[in-house]
């Protein structure tokens, strides 16, 4: 039987149009094509979109990650707290800094790190915790904070997935010491590749902003304008992890039409959720009252009690469907340098492995088509009609 779609429908797109070309092409008649003014103005108006002091734009979150943890002062010896479910970057760059990563266990109803098994893996050595706001929900911030005030811990969060998400009446971001997002391609907030670091803290700021421009002294980039001179001085032996004008030029029409693109998200959330609550086979995500859900991942969950194939079979099932998907993620232990450097084994983080064996990522961004809408849950529909106990 032939699928019901012609064309194959990616698990994400970026939601491009005229408006973000024309501010690239800008950017390139303009002549700053590497960092410039523009980088200047998406940092002040991410900033005060989520209602912080100091924005550094970057190449990455990952590069955000990383400076935050050396602007700390995470080094070697050092142990950072994290969850297990999340992708390899919020753990590499710990190991980047010399210090190791030490993981803890989800709360299977969120799927962010439990905070309860949080306090049982600080040591002397601890350092600091990088929660997850995974999928755009974020974590139990208010639990975390209180922990790290008792044991004078960093806090770092990891906000790859977290524009646009708030915990109870505050932005993500402002919450811990410093926060990481991330506008890779398949982002709420796209710019191809790219990040932000952010914080309250003026001494933080300026030293993240030092580390992720080869350690050169404050606004270096000035040296090649009118205003700037030739004399620059290095701090530190620091990062090229600075945003390009290209990309800030595009963030800055993305955030424009943020709220725009989350209303198309919430519209496509809602109408998974009235489907496929119907079906005993499916777990939909569920809400929380003290969270807004930045609804980056829409993911469900089988019940493979009630299905005669694994979460794999599923997959390939919709894919024949020309539905694309993806899981998020394959937890750490489960990749061999993590097992086999620190020797997790199968039973380690319980409430991970059950969950991870059900987890799939549907299809959900703002370019999606009411028909691409229906067809994922047409497809979802049949699949579960052909696979039922």
């Amino acid at each position: 039987m032939s699928p019901r779609r012609e064309q194959f429908l990616p698990y994400a797109l970026p939601l491009i149009e005229d408006d973000d070309i024309e501010a690239v092409v800008d950017s390139l008649k303009s002549n700053w094509i590497s960092k410039g003014p523009k980088t200047g103005e998406f940092e002040k108006r991410f900033a005060e979109y989520i209602g912080v002091k100091h924005a550094i734009a970057l190449n990455s979150c990952t590069a955000g990650l990383h400076i935050a943890l050396l602007a700390a002062g995470v080094g070697a010896g050092d142990e950072v707290i994290t969850t297990v479910m999340t992708f390899a970057a919020s753990a590499n760059v710990i190991i980047h800094c010399g210090a190791t990563p030490v993981l803890v266990d989800i709360d299977p109803q969120t799927m962010n790190i439990d905070p309860a098994k949080i306090e049982e893996k600080i040591t002397s050595k601890t350092k600091a915790i990088i929660p997850v706001h995974l999928a755009g929900l974020p974590c139990e911030m208010d639990e975390i904070m209180v922990i790290a005030k008792k044991y004078s811990l960093f806090v770092l969060e990891d906000a790859a997935h977290g524009t646009y998400t708030k915990y109870k009446d505050r932005m993500v971001g402002t919450i811990g010491d410093t926060a990481a997002f991330s506008f890779y391609a398949t982002k709420n907030l796209a710019t191809g590749e790219g990040g932000m670091v952010t914080t309250n803290d003026d001494e933080l700021a300026n030293k993240m902003r030092v580390l992720s421009l080869h350690g050169m002294s404050r606004n270096a980039w000035n040296r090649f304008s009118e205003k700037g001179s030739w004399y620059y001085e290095i701090e530190y032996p620091g990062y090229k992890y600075n945003m390009t004008d290209i990309q800030a030029a595009m963030g800055m029409t993305q955030l424009a039409k943020l709220e725009s693109m989350q209303a198309r998200r919430e519209v496509i959330w809602q109408r998974y959720n009235a489907a496929f609550s119907k079906l005993p086979e499916i777990e939909v995500p569920t809400d929380f009252a003290y969270a807004r859900h930045a609804r980056h991942l829409y993911m469900i969950r089988l019940n493979l009690d009630k299905l005669t194939v694994d979460r794999a079979a599923f997959i390939e099932l919709l894919k024949e469907e020309n539905i694309g998907t993806s899981v998020h993620y394959i937890p750490l232990p489960y990749h061999p340098y993590y097992r086999d450097t620190f020797g997790y084994k199968p039973g380690d983080f319980p409430k991970t492995e059950a969950l991870y064996e059900r987890i799939i990522s549907l299809p959900l961004y703002p370019r999606m088509s009411d028909a691409d809408v229906q067809d994922v849950i047409e497809a979802v529909q049949c699949v579960i009609e052909k696979i039922r106990l």
